[in-house]
C-alpha cells in the first residue's frame, strides 16, 4: 500500500506542476513526460529484454492514428476506440513479434528498422485514411464518459500514464519475467538451458512494450490535435534509443534522465548556438557513449564512489 500511495503522490505533483506553467510550457512538460514513458517501455525491451529494436516509435504513431480513426472516421465513441485500438495494435505487435523473435543483434534491428520505414510509407500513401503527407488534423479530444479533458486537467492523465508505466515495469522487473528476460539478455543459450523458453519471453516483452507505446500515442494524439508522419519518423527512433543509452540503458532512472536532458537540451542550446545546436548536440551524444558507456547514472555512480573515498 504504501508503494501504490508513493505512486498516487508522484502522479499528483507531477499533474500540479502544470497549473504553474504557461500554455507553451505546458506542452513542452506534457511532450517530455511522454518521452519519458516511451523511454521507460523501450528500456525494458532494450536494456532488460536485451532487443534492439527500431518499431517502437511505429507502434507509438500507430497508437496516435488509430485511436483518431477509430474516432473521427469509423464513428467509434472514445471509451471504445481506446480498448479497440490498442487490441490492434497488441495483434500486430505478436504479428511481428513471432518471426522477430528468432533473429538477434544486427538483423533484429534492421528487420524492426524495415517495418519502421514500411510504416511510414503506408502512412504517407494511406490517402483519407491517414491523411498522407499532411496528416489528420482539425480534430478535438471528445468527452470521455461525460468527461472534458483540457488544459492541467489533461496533463494530468499524461503524468498518471507515466507514473504507472514506471510501476508497472519496475514491478516486471522485479518478477520471474523480469529475471527471464535479464538471463536471455546476457546469455539466451543459458537461458535456455535453465528451462526458460526464450522465444515466447522475447515475444511477451516485445508486445508488452509495444503495446505501452502504442497507449502513449493514443493520449500524444489529443495534445497537437494533429497526427502525421514525420512525427513517427526514424529521426526520433534513432533520439530514442540514444535516450535509454546516454540515461543508463537497464536501470530505473536512467531512462528519465536521458529523455529529460535530451529532449530538453535544444532548448537550452539553440537560443545560445543558434542552428550549429544540432551539431553540438550529437556531439554530446558520442562524447557520452564514448566516455561513460553505462550513461548518466554510471557516470553518477562513479561521482558517488569518489566522494566515498
Amino acid at each position: 500500500m504504501k508503494v501504490v500511495a508513493g505512486y498516487i503522490a508522484a502522479a499528483g505533483v507531477l499533474a500540479a506542476v502544470a497549473f504553474a506553467l504557461s500554455s507553451y510550457h505546458m506542452d513542452v512538460y506534457r511532450k517530455l513526460l511522454l518521452w519519458i514513458t516511451l523511454a521507460l517501455s523501450y528500456d525494458f525491451l532494450f536494456g532488460i529484454a536485451g532487443q534492439i529494436v527500431f518499431s517502437h516509435f511505429a507502434f507509438y504513431g500507430m497508437g496516435a492514428y488509430v485511436v483518431v480513426i477509430l474516432t473521427f472516421q469509423a464513428g467509434l465513441p472514445l471509451a471504445l476506440a481506446i480498448p479497440a485500438g490498442l487490441a490492434l495494435c497488441i495483434v500486430l505487435a505478436v504479428a511481428v513479434a513471432i518471426p522477430a523473435a528468432r533473429l538477434e543483434g544486427f538483423y533484429l534491428a534492421l528487420a524492426t528498422l524495415a517495418f519502421a520505414q514500411l510504416f511510414i510509407v503506408a502512412l504517407n500513401e494511406g490517402g483519407t485514411l491517414t491523411g498522407g503527407t499532411g496528416g489528420l488534423a482539425n480534430y478535438r479530444l471528445p468527452s470521455l464518459l461525460g468527461y472534458s479533458l483540457s488544459g492541467p486537467a489533461y496533463t494530468a492523465v499524461i503524468a498518471t500514464l507515466a507514473v504507472a508505466t514506471y510501476g508497472l515495469l519496475r514491478r516486471l522487473d522485479r518478477s520471474w519475467f523480469g529475471r527471464a528476460c535479464r538471463a536471455i539478455r546476457d546469455n539466451p543459450r543459458a537461458a535456455a538451458a535453465m528451462g526458460i523458453d526464450v522465444a515466447r519471453t522475447r515475444i511477451a516483452a516485445y508486445t508488452l512494450t509495444s503495446g505501452l507505446a502504442a497507449l502513449a500515442g493514443m493520449v500524444y494524439a489529443f495534445v497537437d490535435n494533429t497526427v502525421s508522419p514525420p512525427v513517427f519518423g526514424l529521426e526520433n527512433a534513432f533520439l530514442l534509443l540514444f535516450m535509454v543509452i546516454v540515461g543508463g540503458s537497464g536501470t530505473r532512472s536512467g531512462p528519465i534522465a536521458g529523455a529529460t536532458l535530451l529532449y530538453l537540451l535544444p532548448f537550452v542550446l539553440a537560443p545560445i548556438v543558434g542552428h550549429h545546436h544540432a551539431l553540438l548536440f550529437g556531439v554530446f551524444m558520442v562524447a557520452v557513449m564514448l566516455l561513460e558507456p553505462r550513461g548518466l547514472t554510471g557516470l553518477f555512480s562513479r561521482l558517488q564512489r569518489r566522494e566515498r573515498l
